[in-house]
This record gives C-alpha cells, structure tokens and sequence, in this order.
C-alpha cells in the first residue's frame, strides 16, 4: 500500500529541493512539495535516488516521479514517465492524493473577492 507523507525526511530534502527546482524550470507556473510517496523507498535506495512527490502549483497539484543523481557539482535530475501499462487499473491516483494535505490553502481567499459566491464540491475525496 502507498504511504503518502506531507513531511520530507531531513535525509531527502537536498534531493528534493533539487527534483522540485529542475520541475519549475520547465514549468510556467511554480511548483512546491506537498507531500511524498512510500520515502522510506527512497531512503533505501541507492544512486540514483528515486522520488514521488506530489507537487501543487496554482489551481492544480499532479504526483511525479524523478530519479535524483548526486554528482560532484550538484544533482542531475531527471523524470521518470510513467506508461498506462503500468499505472493502477482504474487509472486515478490513491485517493490520498487528491486533495494533498494543504494543496490549496489560500485559495478560496484568493477567489471570493473575484465572485459572488463560490461553490466546492467534495466527491468520494476528489475536489
């Protein structure tokens, strides 16, 4: 069963820091960590270090996977693409997912000024 974690482990943040910066590279909007999937994995694991990280930016949050390289002038990042054949049955993520702990905090106070009145609809965990 996945274990998803909000905390980083002290151990996996250097690596982490460096997964999330090379994702917001080359993504227009800025990208932080909210959560992370079965770390005790990636604690075990050798170079390079595997990471699922749930990352949440703007109105979206999406779980990605890196492998993390140490080198001797930094990390060398890379993504790991997951293929359907591999990804679960049903095709969604573990429902602990969506929402991430704290993913969108601040935002229905960004919203209300904008709108009238705002609707949140909650179904079986997704929002």
């Amino acid at each position: 069963m996945t274990t998803v974690q909000e905390t980083i482990p002290e151990a996996l943040q250097p690596q982490v820091d460096a997964a999330v910066a090379w994702f917001n590279e080359r993504e227009p909007e800025g990208f932080s960590v909210t959560g992370i999937l079965d770390p005790e994995a990636s604690l075990a694991a050798a170079s390079p270090r595997p990471l699922r990280l749930v990352l949440c930016g703007g109105d979206r949050c999406e779980q990605r996977s890196f492998l993390v390289r140490e080198r001797p002038d930094g990390y060398e990042v890379s993504l790991v693409e997951v293929d359907a054949a591999s990804a679960p049955a049903a095709g969604a993520p573990p429902a602990e997912l969506d929402p991430p702990p704290g993913a969108l905090r601040g935002w229905l106070e960004r919203v209300r000024p904008h709108h009238r009145f705002v609707v949140l609809l909650f179904y079986r965990g997704y929002w």
